[in-house]
């Protein structure tokens, strides 16, 4: 193992590629991979290797060629998962000057038109004929779109192949060309964030902006090319996209799920070390697990309800008596949780949202290292992130920031809480088409302001707490900072979601959408009749269980944020639905006025009061 990590560390130090596109190249010189990218193919894996993934990206060079695109134009793909089609279109498209454009899977028709159009893009790679038929109408409305293309082989309509052709001579000297004459400093991509109000803003990032990012990271993860990795959040969010450019930096194979609804099953053929992940699927993969336990009789019951206490109390410094307790639960109940998750997985690396302490220290004392991040789209996107070596690590925080890149806390209140500046050469280029919004958030001396509010605990761990816009103030002039809230609200196996309001309002309430597997568990344990979950949120008993879930979180709430009524939704929150960002984030505004009837509902009395255990 030491010898890996000094190879490893050898390698890093004589990382000379300065562009996106010259990282597979880079891969074939120092460590060249049998299976750089896979994907699932009919029913086994196709492996490619770090050369032929080279040649497939030069076939697409080739292809884009031909088809007439021209230095800075703009091509646009549309999948749900990661492949290496993906890699081949992104990768072809920048050595030869276009810029990739990816749009997330479940973004609505208006926000696809708007994309496309404010971007000029001249093709589109759609995934199959679902999204076929959602972008094919929308080509009479964007006046540059020229051709579209699918990655699955449909009659009569043209395919990825079709895009890409055997490179003659005459093309590779004319890419060789291109390739020279692109710079580190010229854009490579535009990313749309899903914003939470009004249309996307595309955000423009340079080949620096992303492998400055990638070189400030590759030293602080563990991994190298002997590791498997699995990729299975869309690449069309920055996250997925640039730790899928580290894995191939440091030459680990990219093994991408074959659809989002086969992860279990995937995670299990593929058996990874690493992968990257947003804390919604390990609060899942938590219920699972917890669920398969409670259902194997009362002392399995009792010994998981231990390893479960054990493991939120996690702290890497604990003494020998809790090390030794920590083997016995791993013989007992750990290993069969790494066992779910492939068996040999050793870290993950979480994002896009916050994840609950006691998941963090849950899972790594169960031997698999939760290591939670904090970035943006227009940060490249990693600005901080806990580390993997001893003492580089507190739950709670978002980490440390990263090498090359400076944090500092604007007009810090007593608490130490201000606005998080972020400066370094990951920052973004700035909004396509929006000169104004860049000016708005990135300053002459190159801070941008995140309009994320933190603190650094211990002058070097960055913990983020709350939203500046998120942030409001009751009608009693106290501030409550809403996400902190719902975290622990969220904590609860009962809630899946959740949205706390008060803006000069004389108390706090909450939307709660609840989780209805659990509810249904619990109705059938307590001779609840269950029935759908329309009527379940409005069932008396229901509702004082429900009652009794908050008032078990309002103990370790401040008086002031206390929760004093709620209102249960049968409806899930999705990003289909609207209430959710692709990075599964709340939309307030859109949340608030769907449900803006219901709001009112809640303060129509002044009398009110806090759930509480007695209730």
């Amino acid at each position: 193992m030491k010898l890996k990590s000094k190879i490893k560390n050898h390698l890093i130090s004589q990382i000379d590629f300065r562009r996106l596109f010259d990282i597979l190249p880079y891969q074939f010189a120092k460590f060249p991979n049998k299976a750089a990218l896979v994907q699932k193919q009919n029913l086994g894996w196709q492996k490619f290797s770090t050369d032929e993934c080279i040649t497939q990206i030069n076939r697409v060079s080739a292809g884009l060629l031909n088809l007439g695109l021209k230095r800075g134009e703009k091509i646009a793909i549309m999948t749900q998962v990661g492949s290496p089609r993906w890699n081949f279109l992104d990768f072809g498209a920048q050595q030869v000057g276009g810029v990739l454009v990816p749009i997330h899977a479940q973004a609505r028709t208006h926000e696809i038109e708007y994309i496309l159009n404010d971007a000029g893009v001249k093709f589109l790679v759609v995934a199959n004929r679902e999204f076929y038929e959602r972008v094919i109408p929308l080509t009479e409305k964007v006046v540059s779109l020229k051709r579209v293309f699918t990655l699955e082989k449909l009659p009569e309509i043209p395919h990825f192949d079709d895009l890409s052709e055997e490179p003659t001579d005459r093309h590779l000297a004319e890419f060789e060309g291109r390739k020279a004459s692109i710079h580190e400093d010229d854009l490579a991509t535009i990313i749309y964030t899903s914003g939470t109000t009004g249309n996307p803003k595309g955000v423009m990032l340079s080949h620096k902006n992303l492998v400055s990012n990638i070189k400030a990271t590759i030293s602080l993860v563990p991994i190298n090319c002997d590791k498997r990795t699995f990729s299975f959040l869309p690449m069309s969010h920055v996250f997925e996209r640039m730790v899928t450019y580290t894995y191939m930096a440091v030459g680990a194979s990219v093994y991408y799920a074959e659809r989002r609804d086969t992860l279990v099953e995937n995670i299990k053929e593929i058996r990874p070390h690493y992968f990257a992940s947003v804390p919604r699927f390990l609060e899942r993969t938590y219920d699972t697990i917890v669920e398969e336990g409670e259902n194997k009789g009362k002392i399995s019951k009792r010994i998981l309800h231990w390893a479960i206490r054990l493991g939120e109390r996690y702290d890497s410094q604990m003494g020998l008596i809790y090390f030794l307790q920590l083997k016995i639960a791993d013989f007992l109940i750990y290993r069969l949780w790494r066992n779910a998750l492939g068996g040999k997985v050793e870290g993950v690396v979480v994002g896009a949202a916050a994840l609950q302490p006691r998941l963090g220290k849950l899972f790594s004392a169960a031997g698999i290292d939760i290591r939670e991040g904090y970035g943006m789209t227009e940060t490249s996107p990693v600005i901080s992130f806990n580390r993997f070596e001893p003492g580089g690590i507190h739950f709670g925080t978002v980490g440390i920031p990263v090498p090359g890149v400076e944090v500092k806390i604007d007009s810090p209140d007593k608490n130490g809480d201000g606005v998080i500046l972020v400066k370094g050469p990951n920052v973004m280029m700035g909004y396509h088409n929006l000169p104004e919004r860049t000016m708005a958030v990135l300053d002459e001396d190159g801070w941008l302001m995140t309009g994320d509010v933190g603190q650094f605990i211990h002058k070097r761990f960055l913990k983020i707490t709350g939203r500046k816009k998120d942030i409001f103030k009751t009608s009693s002039g106290k501030y409550i900072v809403p996400t902190v809230l719902e975290q622990k609200l969220n904590a609860s196996p009962f809630i899946d979601n959740c949205m706390v309001l008060g803006f000069q309002k004389p108390f706090v309430t909450a939307l709660i959408t609840p989780n209805f597997s659990q509810l249904k568990k619990w109705c059938v344990e307590n001779n609840v009749h269950w029935t759908a979950p329309q009527f379940m949120v409005i069932n008396p008993k229901v509702e004082k269980f429900m009652k009794k879930v908050v008032a078990e979180v309002n103990t370790y709430l401040k008086k002031e944020e206390r929760i004093h009524k709620f209102y249960l939704l049968f409806e899930p929150w999705e990003v289909a639905t609207g209430e959710l960002t692709y990075t599964l984030k709340l939309k307030r505004n859109f949340v608030f006025e769907k449900y803006r009837k219901d709001i009112e509902k809640m303060y129509d009395c002044l009398l009110y009061t806090s759930p509480s255990p007695r209730d």
